[in-house]
Formats: structure tokens, C-alpha cells, sequence
């Protein structure tokens, strides 16, 4: 810009006048260096040219919105573990006083509807690579979107493309072309920062720390039926995922693992976009850590038993305030039979639905009995990525919040159990987190 050197008797905004004379603008630019006055914007990195240290940007200037859905969960110390009697007498949770740092959360669970777009991208982008939609990027070969947008799944010419993602013949009902839900697989390609950081892997080569693996992402339907013995619930079965009825009721039958490769296409997706828009990139969408999802439920009440409060699970007008089995089973008592809707009954103080109760959640923490006591109080957690050949044991993920089939004890803050995490349930969904810079959160706590 040339609009603080004296050149001619120009208006200010020079770039809008389209008849400027080439001469004019060469006595500019002669005028300038012969004057030494290229100054501020003299190199690459805009920076003066003084010879003085006055830092590098590493791109465009931060502009990532409130992330849609999510609330902002501010900085805090609280005491972590049981606000009441320990009845099991496991000394599997003991009190502790940690500090966690700030970070966004879903606001819900994850519903049916939000996993469902992530099932229809692996969808669209696998039926795009069978019908040749996709475009070299730097020697990558990569979907290209715009023309994987113009599928017309009705149409037979594109079912005959996409033959393989298609049930075969002695799999359909009454002949029925319907996509095999196996097929469905997310590839992930992940860095394990926790590995790498070891001092004995130091100098080794990157590769070496990249983790590649193939997720089938298609919930599991049956959970409704094998989940409860001597039972009828196949409704459930043919509607949860699939029935509009059910969009914004949470997600079930999604294992750890699954729920895990939601988090990495989720900050790929978001990522992909930042990129198209030459936009700084983001952290990682991530399951919250145990202490993390403990934090969150309680709202700012460090000592309180439920997400609203000391001790009761009904409030003075004698409404049940979560979705679970109260009494000795009064499932419809409380307003829903099995879940509800994701964003039913009141939330929190952070503005969170249903940290206790509708579904049990899944985070990101391994589950072992003694963790309690050598976790660090700075943002306590224990990672461990197992694998398919581990023993069952090194599985098992950290649950919390309870869900509509269990008894209030689970709804308790406090209260912590497991499940392995290549297995799914009727009763156990998932919210995800993010760690955005902290001017991201002033202000909107």
C-alpha cells in the first residue's frame, strides 16, 4: 500500500481508482527507493527491517468461533472422588483435590443425528473412491468433495459403481439393495505424542509414532436386544439409529473405540475446512479424562453429591431431576422408559444436560482401582492405547454419570465404573471436548 508516502495528489483509497497512469505509479515506486522507504513491509514476514528481534506469527490471525453446541468449562480446583459414603467399600475412588484447565464441551451427548453425519461422510467418501471421485493433492489421492456431493444414490447406474458397499444377494430380504453396514470403516492416522515423548525414543524417526488402524463406525443395533436377557426391546433394535422419532436422543451402541475415531473425524472435518480457508489449525476434539468429565458434571459444586446439588434426586416438588431407574424399578416415572431426548431436563451450572443419568459416558482414562493415588493434581489422567492382543484387563475405560437403567448410586458424581472398550451397551453414549487457546474462552464462560 502506498497510502502513507507523499506521490501524487491521489485520493486515499488508490486501489479503487481504476485509472491511474502507469507513470505516476513508477514515479512512486522510483520516488520510494530512492528514499529508502520500503521500510515495514520490505521482507516476506511483513516485519520492520530494523535489525531488531520483533517475532514471527505462525499464520493468520486467530478467528475460530464458539464452537457450535459446545460451553466453555473455565479453569478450577475441586476434590475428586466420593462426596458421600463409599457403600461398596472399594477404595477405588478416594478424595483428592486436583486443578483442571480450561476446555469446551458438548453441551449434550452425542446424538443419534450427530453420529449419523459422521456414518453418511465415511459413507459418501467410500462410494466417491469406488466411482473414481478423487483428485491428487501433493501425491495424495483425495475425495473430491465437490463431485462426491452429486451422487445420486436411486440412481442404478451409481448402485452398480458402488456394488461393493451393496449387501450381496443371500443377505437381502425380499431382494432389498441396502448398504452393508461392515463396510462402513473410517481409516485413522493418528500421532502418539505419549510414545514419541519417552526419552528412550528420542532422535527416532517419526514414522515410527504414527498409528494407523481401520474403524468399523456403524453402531451396533443388537445392544438393545443382548443387553437384557428374556426381554423384548426389538423395536429398539430396527428404530433407535434409524427412526427420525429418535434423531436427538444420544447415541448408543458405540464402543470406545468408535466413539474415538468420531473425536479424530471430527477434527479432521473441522481441520479440512480451517485449511480450505487458509485458517490456523485446531486442537483435537478428544472423550474428556476421567477428572475432566468429574469436573465438568459438578458444575462448580466441589463437594456436591449430583451435578444440581445435595442429596436428593427429586427436587422439592417432587420431580425426578435425571433419567434412571428409581425405586425398584419404575422405569416410566421418571419420563422416559429408556433414554431421552439429549437436552431433557435442566443442566448444570456450566450449562451441561444429563452428566447424570439418560447414558453412561465414556472417557478417555483407563481404568485402574489404585489410580487415585499417584495421579498428579495438575490434570490427572492415565492413558494407556491398547491393543486387540492385550489382555482384557488394559481394556477398560473409565464410565461415568450413570445411565436410564441404573440405580442412583451411578448417578453420583463420584461415582466411577468400566466397560472394555471394544465392547458397546444400550446404555453408555459419549460427549467430546476440545482444548481451544484461552482467549477463546474469555468471556464466554
Amino acid at each position: 500500500m502506498l497510502t502513507k508516502h507523499y506521490i501524487c495528489p491521489l485520493p486515499f483509497n488508490i486501489m479503487k481508482m481504476k485509472n491511474l497512469s502507469t507513470l505516476c505509479t513508477l514515479a512512486a515506486v522510483s520516488m520510494l527507493a530512492s528514499c529508502g522507504m520500503f521500510g515495514k513491509n520490505s521482507n516476506k514476514g511483513g516485519l520492520p527491517n530494523d535489525g531488531q528481534l520483533h517475532g514471527v506469527a505462525p499464520g493468520n490471525k486467530y478467528s475460530m468461533p464458539k464452537p457450535p453446541g459446545m460451553v466453555y468449562i473455565p479453569p478450577g480446583t475441586f476434590h475428586m472422588g466420593p462426596s458421600d459414603e463409599d457403600v461398596n467399600y472399594a477404595y477405588t475412588a478416594r478424595n483428592k483435590q486436583v486443578s483442571i484447565n480450561g476446555f469446551w464441551m458438548d453441551a449434550t451427548e452425542i446424538t443419534n443425528n450427530e453420529y449419523r453425519q459422521f456414518v453418511n461422510w465415511v459413507r459418501d467418501s467410500t462410494a466417491a473412491k469406488l466411482m473414481g471421485f478423487v483428485k491428487n493433492v501433493d501425491g495424495v489421492d483425495q475425495v473430491d468433495w465437490a463431485k462426491a456431493k452429486t451422487i445420486k444414490w436411486g440412481d442404478k447406474a451409481t448402485i452398480e459403481k458402488i456394488d461393493q458397499l451393496i449387501l450381496s444377494p443371500e443377505n437381502r430380504i425380499f431382494g432389498k439393495k441396502e448398504l452393508d453396514a461392515s463396510k462402513l470403516v473410517y481409516h485413522s492416522e493418528t500421532f502418539d505424542n505419549k510414545e514419541a515423548s519417552k526419552r528412550e525414543n528420542a532422535g527416532k524417526p517419526r514414522s515410527q509414532f504414527i498409528v494407523k488402524k481401520d474403524v468399523r463406525i456403524y453402531p451396533d443395533t443388537l445392544v438393545w436386544i443382548r443387553d437384557f436377557s428374556y426381554s423384548y426391546n426389538e423395536p429398539m433394535t430396527k428404530r433407535y439409529f434409524s427412526h427420525p422419532a429418535f434423531g436427538n436422543y444420544p447415541v448408543v451402541g458405540v464402543s470406545w473405540v468408535q466413539a474415538t475415531a468420531f473425536c479424530e473425524w471430527r477434527t479432521h472435518y473441522l481441520n479440512s475446512f480451517l485449511e480450505s480457508k487458509k485458517r490456523a489449525q485446531e486442537s483435537d476434539f478428544r472423550l474428556p479424562t476421567e477428572a475432566e468429565w468429574e469436573y465438568a458434571a459438578r458444575g462448580g459444586r466441589s463437594q456436591s453429591m449430583f451435578p444440581w446439588g445435595n442429596y436428593y434426586l427429586r427436587n422439592k416438588k417432587g420431580c425426578l431431576l435425571a433419567n434412571f431407574k428409581p425405586g425398584r424399578g419404575n422405569y416410566p416415572e421418571d419420563g422416559g422408559f429408556y433414554t431421552v431426548r439429549a437436552d431433557a431436563y435442566w443442566p448444570n451450572d456450566f450449562g451441561l444436560y444429563n452428566m447424570a443419568g439418560n447414558v453412561a459416558e465414556w472417557t478417555s482414562s483407563l481404568y485402574y482401582e489404585g489410580g487415585y493415588n499417584f495421579q498428579h493434581d495438575m490434570n490427572p489422567d492415565i492413558r494407556y492405547n491398547a491393543k486387540d492382543s492385550d489382555p482384557p484387563r488394559m481394556k477398560r475405560k473409565v464410565l461415568r454419570g450413570g445411565s436410564w437403567k441404573d440405580v442412583g448410586y451411578f448417578l453420583q458424581t463420584g461415582t466411577r465404573s468400566y466397560e472394555y472398550q471394544d465392547t458397546a451397551k444400550s446404555y453408555i453414549g459419549f460427549r467430546s471436548v476440545i482444548d481451544l487457546p484461552p482467549t477463546q474462552g474469555k468471556g464466554k464462560k
